[in-house]
Parts: structure tokens; sequence; C-alpha cells
């Protein structure tokens, strides 16, 4: 099993959404990870589906995705090389006060930011990798996560193209 990450350029209008999810669940598709956004032009949104499954369904995903008469463009983002991929995640940490310099520790380690600090939590930004989301989420759960919440992936393909 691999995972595929799809970005596609699809046109803003309402029930694309539904369309494209639509597309996963009558086909027995799973979606790992799922964002939308408005581009630049507002006509579309960029769309990226993170999925998993082995090359030939993955290839089916590709292109049963390219017969809907919303998407625009579609690219698989392979690797690092050809693509940036980031996710972001929010994550309440409660604290006690002398377990503050221990989370300020790992925060600074993988340069994530405090955004909101209470007496008894701290809300912890980062974006980054996958892995490095994964790896921060590891070593904070050490203390008391109280809320978390993931964006997903979402990527572009390097270069001018």
């Amino acid at each position: 099993m691999s995972k595929a990450v799809f970005s596609l350029l699809v046109d803003n209008t309402s029930g694309v959404l539904s369309r494209i999810s639509g597309l996963f669940s009558r086909r027995g598709y799973n979606i790992d990870s799922l964002t939308v956004g408005v581009t630049e032009n507002p006509v579309y949104s960029r769309m990226t589906v993170v999925a998993t499954g082995d090359d030939e369904i993955l290839e089916q995903i590709h292109r049963q995705l390219e017969k809907l008469v919303d998407v625009i463009d579609i690219k698989k983002l392979e690797s690092h090389t050809t693509a940036v991929c980031r996710e972001l995640v929010l994550m309440k940490v409660g604290v006690e006060p002398e377990e503050r310099e221990q989370v300020l520790a790992i925060v600074n380690i993988f340069r994530a930011k405090i955004v909101d600090v209470s007496e008894d939590s701290m809300i912890v930004e980062l974006t980054g990798s996958q892995s490095k989301v994964d790896a921060f989420i590891r070593l904070i759960n050490g203390f008391t996560i109280r809320e978390m919440a993931r964006t997903g992936i979402t990527g572009l393909g390097r270069g001018s193209v």
C-alpha cells in the first residue's frame, strides 16, 4: 500500500466537493486527508486529496478524477523534489508551571509557535511535513493533549509548470 497526494484545480462552485468525495465513497476508496481553498483566481479552488492504495487503485483514482467535469487540472505530487507539501496542526497542551520549560524546548526544536497561553494550557501551532507533525505529536504525547486539530496535507508542484 502506498500513499498518493493529488492536487486538483477545480471549479469553485457548489457541489464540487460532494461530487469528488462521492466518487471515492461510491468506489469504496478511503480519503486519508482532504483540504480545499479558493485560489488566486476566485473562479477556481485548489483541492488536495490524499489516498492510500496499491498502484492499480491509485491509478484508477487518478483516471476517475480526470473524468469529472469540475476538475480543470490534476497533478500527482510524488516527492519532495518535485512538490512542496505541508500540514498545519493546532494543539492545546495542558501544562503545569513546572512543565512549561519542557514543552517550550520541544516547541523550539520543531520551530513551532506558541499562539496562546493560559494558566494551565498552551496552544501550539506547527506547520511542516506530515512526518514532522507526527514526530512532534509523538514527543508532546508525554503531556496532556486537551484538543488537537490537523488540517490535512496541502501541496503544490515545484517550478513554473
